[in-house]
């Protein structure tokens, strides 16, 4: 049963996250060619640095034809969608996007767990899964990658991956529970814009008189 909830994440995960790819190279007006390279990596990128982490065979990604050919299928559908289905896409970006990231976080802490590594392997595996795929992506795209950006995204990722590790959801309805769970909170953090702490080393703008300089002072 654990293997059939482990696959169904990777299904919801890779269609997911394959869209999303594709969707962002066409909003840079990249070919079909780049398209399809950028979903993919997106669908896969995140999986395959997790793999090298935790000793997974890197060439284990040859054997999920399933998955690849479900991502390019995606892929081809966002190609072809009419513009107005892309713009209404678009309004529930995050909604994907959170999907994507539940279903990989969990996915990778599962690979982990089932290799019997500790549980800051988990975490380290849930948190690359999940956003490895989005950051090669917006790095190709030439975007500051989501997950280093103000809004809490990679937590969601870590905590899952720290949950899985630590053997507090081990049947399947809890693995489900806990998909509901990361993609609720990570769209609670998007409407009510939660942000971790930052520092900035920016000159206050004359907009924003109040700001802190933290610049290092010369001399």
């Amino acid at each position: 049963m654990e293997l059939h909830i482990f696959d169904w994440f990777s299904i919801v995960g890779t269609i997911a996250f394959a869209m999303s790819g594709a969707i962002v190279a066409m909003e840079e007006e990249y070919d079909i060619v780049g398209v399809l390279v950028l979903g993919l990596v997106t669908a896969f990128g995140g999986g395959v640095i997790r793999n090298i982490l935790i000793g997974v065979p890197v060439t284990t990604l040859w054997s999920q034809g399933m998955l690849i050919t479900l991502a390019v299928i995606s892929i081809i559908i966002a190609f072809m969608l009419p513009y107005e289905w892309i713009k209404h896409w678009k309004r529930t970006e995050a909604l994907f996007d959170a999907v994507g990231l539940a279903a990989f976080a969990i996915q990778g802490a599962l690979y982990a767990t089932q290799m019997n590594h500790p549980v800051i392997a988990a975490v380290v595996a849930a948190f690359l899964t999940g956003t490895g795929g989005g950051m090669i992506r917006d790095l190709l795209a030439g975007r500051k990658p989501l997950v280093l950006r103000d809004e809490i995204y990679a937590v969601w990722a870590m905590l899952a991956g720290l949950a899985v590790g630590a053997g507090l959801t081990t049947r399947p309805a809890e693995l489900i529970v806990l998909f509901i769970s990361v993609v609720v909170f990570r769209m609670l953090s998007v409407y009510y814009k939660w942000k971790l702490p930052r520092r900035s080393l920016r000159r206050p703008s004359q907009a924003d008189p109040g700001a802190v300089d933290w610049r290092v002072q010369k001399g």
